[in-house]
């Protein structure tokens, strides 16, 4: 079965680049800032599988 054309799923975002952390020990590195979004990628992620039961447990 295809994925829904008016719900798709939500797309995860792009790591840092290795060059964008400065290696100063920010408080908020761009690393941390990522694994923020990773998290709420997640959480979006499984209210979609949610609203989407039918479709095959293989979809990312």
């Amino acid at each position: 079965m295809g994925l829904p054309c008016d719900d798709p799923p939500p797309v995860p975002p792009e790591p840092p680049d290795p060059g964008d952390c400065c290696g100063g020990g920010c408080v908020r590195c761009v690393f941390d800032v990522h694994e923020e979004a990773l998290e709420r990628h997640a959480l979006a992620f499984a209210r979609w599988r949610g609203r989407h039961p039918e479709l095959d447990p293989d979809v990312k």
